[in-house]
Order: structure tokens, then sequence, then C-alpha cells
């Protein structure tokens, strides 16, 4: 953790700091996450796929690391920034430290830049391009690679973090989400059956389903209708998944295709696409949403959700078909974090509700979901 590193913005800001994990260089969307806690889930989401990412809380990796908290099969982010990097490990469950971890999946780190200068700058200017090395140490050169960097508008990034085949999920929530409850170790082969289209999904969403009773079977996010309904579903699930959703064309032609003969529930990207199909329009925010204490407003109840978040598109409400209506929206600045529709049992929101890490507020969406599939599913059988 002694090699000089730099960090450069496309507007000719540069840090300095020290190295940890891999050596190298990357290019990536500069931008930050507000959680005090759970960088190893944060780094282990696919949706951070081609972004740098700095965390605004100073001390990080002092809980190390341990084989339980993945979120996907590696991390997929393009670097790491913090304050500080804890010298000391201490967590019972801790396997390994964060800077053995980034350097074993291959993933720069920096540590001891002013990661509160950085996020200001964010903050003021919006989220950058950015390049972060241990290898080109000029920072002329440094800034002309960031600007000439491709961003995130307009690529296709889903398909980096695509499962290679179909599978069927069948791993349970871990206990230390339940706190105390049962956790459900098995479902019945006659249980209703969710087909998940995976753009990136998290772990623990596949796992909250089938905590809520689901027979799952998780789909690349490249499978057409005719893929989907030769599983015969009970429900389709859209999964989150990194970067911009308008080129993601072949999802939103399935979900097209689908919506009106599945009850359909959406996370994150998936809450895009679904808009997206429908006819409405999605927009970059000026610097996103990433942490986990986003307040939240669900309409039907009146109460605020402390919320888990990860994206940095929304869906524009002026441009909502007729028969979409917004049931929830982020009480920082009023963007959409939720959609429904007024006549088919189909409905989305933007944050992320399986919480990990992050607050349970939004866990009943699940049981939701199961409910409209339960009642779609009683329905088809009395016809």
């Amino acid at each position: 953790m002694n090699k000089l590193a730099k960090l450069a913005l496309e507007d000719g800001t540069v840090y300095t700091g020290r190295s940890f994990g891999a050596e190298g260089e990357v290019d990536g969307e500069v931008c930050f996450n507000t959680s005090m806690t759970g960088y190893q889930e944060i780094l282990t989401d696919p949706s951070y796929r081609g972004q740098i990412v700095t965390m605004t809380y100073p001390e990080i990796g002092n809980y190390g690391v341990n084989d339980e908290d993945f979120e996907s099969w590696r991390p997929h982010l393009a670097g790491f920034v913090v304050r500080n990097l804890s010298g000391t490990v201490s967590n019972f469950r801790a396997s390994g430290d964060l800077g053995g971890f980034l350097k074993r999946f291959g993933i720069l780190g920096i540590c001891g830049v002013d990661t509160r200068a950085l996020v200001r700058r964010i903050r003021i200017r919006g989220a950058m391009r950015g390049v972060l090395s241990t290898e080109d140490l000029e920072d002329a050169s440094l800034v002309a690679k960031a600007k000439a960097s491709p961003g995130l508008v307009g690529r296709d990034l889903v398909r980096e973090v695509l499962p290679e085949k179909a599978f069927a999920w069948d791993q349970t929530l871990s206990p230390w989400i339940k706190l105390g409850e049962t956790v459900r170790e098995h479902v019945p082969p006659d249980a209703p059956h969710v087909v998940a289209l995976d753009f990136g999904m998290k772990y623990n969403i596949a796992r909250h389903l089938f905590d809520a009773g689901f027979r799952v079977t998780v789909l690349p996010g490249t499978a057409s209708a005719e893929d989907v309904l030769s599983l015969r579903p009970d429900g389709l699930f859209l999964s989150n998944g990194p970067g911009d959703p308008e080129p993601v064309r072949y999802a939103q032609q399935t979900i097209r295709e689908l919506h009106d003969r599945l009850p359909v529930f959406g996370i994150c990207l998936g809450h895009q696409l679904l808009a997206l199909a429908l006819g409405a329009k999605t927009y970059k925010l000026k610097f996103g949403h990433r942490g986990a204490n986003q307040p939240v407003m669900n309409y039907d109840t009146g109460r605020v959700e402390i919320t888990c978040q990860n994206h940095g598109f929304a869906v524009d409400p002026d441009s909502l078909p007729d028969d979409l209506e917004v049931t929830h929206v982020n009480l920082n600045d009023n963007t959409v974090e939720g959609l429904r529709h007024r006549t088919l049992p189909v409905f989305s929101v933007q944050y992320h509700p399986e919480a990990s890490a992050g607050p349970h507020d939004s866990h009943y969406l699940f049981q939701r979901f199961r409910e409209i599939v339960d009642e779609h599913r009683a329905a088809a059988t009395r016809t």
C-alpha cells in the first residue's frame, strides 16, 4: 500500500494517493456512495460496472471481507476510492482484508484521497469521467485520457455482467437478514414459478424471491419472450443492472411482449426498462443516488421508507403514459421511485428493497409480488 496512484477527472482535477489492491490503469464514471457499511456488497454489485466508486465514509476496510456477503460472483466496478484504508481487520466473520480482496480480483484501489473534496466536486459539477492509474502519473496525460473515455451514456453494460446460461435458484436468505425469523429452506414443487430476467442481479434479490415461496428460474437478460414463456412461469421479475437503460432495447422488446401476459415486478434497471417498454422516457441524473439512506415517500401508505439505492438514471415523470402511475417518490429531489400499471398486475421500484447492505423498510414488496402472483394464478385456474 505504498505505491503512488492518481485519480484524474475530465474537468482537469487530479487527486493523489496511495494504491491498494491491484495495480494498473482503468477508466470509468466517478461516482460516490454514502453508505457507512456494506462496502463488500457495493464492490460485488454488478450495477457498478464501468464506474469508479468513492466512499463518503472516511474509514473503510475495518471489518474485512468474507465469503458470505457477495452480491454476485465477483466485483464489477472499475476502481475504488477511500479516504483511509483500515490497517486492522476486526470481525468474527472476516476471512480476509479489503486490499487482498481487490488484488485477488484485479480491482484498483486508491486511499489517502480527500474524499470530501472529491464528493463535493461531483455534487456541484455532476458525475464525471475519470482515470485511476498507478502507471501513468502525468497529470495532463491522465486528464486527456479521462476526457477521451467512453462514459456510461449509450453503452450497453448489461451484456458485460449477464449470466452465461439459465439456472434454477435455490439459495435462501442469511439468518443475519432474517433477524431471528424462520429462514425458508425449500419451496414445494407446486409453488408459483417466477422467471427472473438477470441484467446484473444482486444475489439477495433472488434470495428474497425464494424466501417469498417462489420457485425461481434465472434467465440472462437477453432472453426473448418465447424463452420466458417456454418455462410456463406464473410471474416475471426484472432485475437491477448497470448503466444506461436506453440501449438495452432487446430487454424492452421482451418486456413489451410479456407485460400483459404475466404479473411483473421490476427493481432499479428493471424499473427503468419497464417504463421504457411501456412508452416512458429516462434521463441521466446529475450525480445519481447511491447509498443506504435515501428517503422515499410511499403514496399508498403515506409512510417514508429509508431505502438502499444505486442508480444514475431515472424515469421522466412527464413522459409517463396514461396507464402508468407514480407510487413512490424520492424526498430529496422528487424523482420517480415507484410505478404501477393502472389495470395490469405490473409494478416496479427504483430503489433496492432487498437491502443488502441497507435498511429493511421495503422487504414487504416481495410479499406483495407473491400475493399478486397468487391472485393471478388463481384467476387463471378459474378460467
